[in-house]
């Protein structure tokens, strides 16, 4: 039983560390920021309809010593109590389809920030305006916001905005009658008292995506900020592709255009497309590896070059792409996937063999592994940019030099003139 017992507890302790793991490699982009600007009702009614808000609810924060409920924020002597929890708002959004910054300025917006501790008649410390941030990026986005509002406030004469900007120490969710509750009583009471000065906001240009919507294309869906494994992908993959895929950057409100049904709210998500409409996609970091399996399924299929590629097969001698390639221009072979250079065909030579035959690689391009396979004792070469199988490499060559002995279905050409 003991043994049993152990054995539940490695599983559970394998499986929380693959979930861990996996959580990891995909930046999320889903975030909370806490905002009192009055009475709660009215503000969650503003936030709820935003495009990228997730879930907005009602309650309270920032007091000390004082119940977080509404019987106690609303009694006389918490009135005028600097210590009273204040009326807030907890909103959850995707910062990949609205910013921090968006949503302080239609704060800024949605009500009277020079007021203190008050919006209209509501007066009382509960109804102070306060931004209360869940990390150090939201209180410069929140600080710089109203000081650009102040300017803005300023010239059209009002005064000093009164609005603190603190770190969130604890959010309580107020009682279930106050959430939606303009939504259950749309005849409540809760006006707006917004000044009516807005920011000066640019023109939306919707991104042109006509070009993804022919043939075959590769999107790598980014963050408009610091995503760590954006950066690991693109130093592991995307700055040595040459594929003849064209692959493109992407945020995630950039895909106007396009069939896409995967979500985008991890960074990087990488989204494989044909004629605009998705294929397939993957969200999170893709080692190499991987990527290249995957693409290779994407651009060759189940085709006598896939398996080739990464079943270790091999080509039917004379096949009709080493016909092809025999006799080519002078120019390199490439790998079909990555792009990277291979071959060239100044150490091209005719081993009469029925495949393609090269004194030497490209320098760094590929790399050996002992191959045992059907009872043979062989080195195999692989493509160092992608993984995928090229062929094997013999001591038979002309005047003592090695014969690389390559699958033709897995390469592409270009003729030096076009490099």
């Amino acid at each position: 039983m003991n043994k049993i017992i152990y054995g539940i507890i490695i599983l559970c302790v394998i499986f929380v560390s693959i979930s861990t793991k996996a959580k990891m490699e995909a930046t999320e982009h889903i975030e909370k920021i806490v905002l009192g600007a009055g009475c709660f009702w009215g503000v969650e009614k503003e936030y709820a309809p935003i495009p990228g808000v997730i879930d907005v609810v009602s309650g309270y924060a920032d007091g000390i010593g004082i119940e977080p409920n509404y019987k106690a924020i609303t009694e006389p002597e918490n009135k005028n109590n600097p210590n009273n929890h204040a009326e807030v708002v907890e909103v959850t959004f995707n910062k990949n389809e609205i910013s921090a910054t968006d949503l302080i300025r239609h704060f800024f917006e949605g009500h009277d920030p020079t007021q203190l501790n008050r919006q209209g008649n509501d007066i009382g410390t509960q109804y102070r305006s306060v931004i209360l941030t869940t990390n150090e990026n939201q209180q410069d986005q929140a600080k710089q916001v109203l000081a650009e509002y102040q300017l803005l406030l300023s010239e059209a004469g009002y005064g000093t905005i009164a609005t603190k900007i603190k770190s969130l120490a604890e959010f309580h969710p107020a009682e279930d009658y106050h959430q939606d509750y303009l939504v259950k009583n749309p005849d409540g009471y809760c006006p707006i008292h917004a000044t009516g000065i807005r920011f000066n906001t640019k023109k939306i240009i919707k991104v042109d995506n006509s070009s993804l919507l022919e043939e075959k294309n590769i999107i790598v869906i980014e963050a408009e900020d610091y995503c760590p494994y954006c950066e690991k992908f693109k130093k592991d993959v995307t700055d040595t592709y040459q594929g003849s895929i064209p692959l493109t950057f992407k945020l995630a409100n950039e895909l106007n255009g396009l069939d896409i049904k995967a979500p985008t709210w991890a960074t990087p998500t990488i989204l494989f497309l044909e004629n605009g409409s998705e294929v397939f996609a993957h969200q999170g970091y893709m080692a190499p590896e991987v990527f290249y399996q995957e693409l290779g399924m994407f651009k060759l299929g189940k085709s006598e070059a896939y398996n080739v590629a990464f079943n270790q097969g091999t080509d039917a001698r004379f096949c009709k792409q080493y016909e092809t390639f025999r006799n080519t221009p002078d120019g390199i072979f490439i790998d079909k996937l990555s792009g990277a250079p291979l071959f060239d065909t100044n150490d091209r030579f005719d081993s009469k063999s029925g495949w393609l035959s090269f004194a030497k690689p490209v320098d760094g391009a590929v790399y050996e592994l002992q191959d045992d396979s059907y009872g043979m004792q062989r080195v195999e070469i692989r493509s160092i940019s992608s993984g995928i199988h090229l062929g094997h490499v013999f001591n038979d060559g002309p005047d003592g030099q090695p014969r690389y002995c390559i699958n033709a279905t897995v390469l592409e050409f270009k003729q030096r003139e076009n490099l």
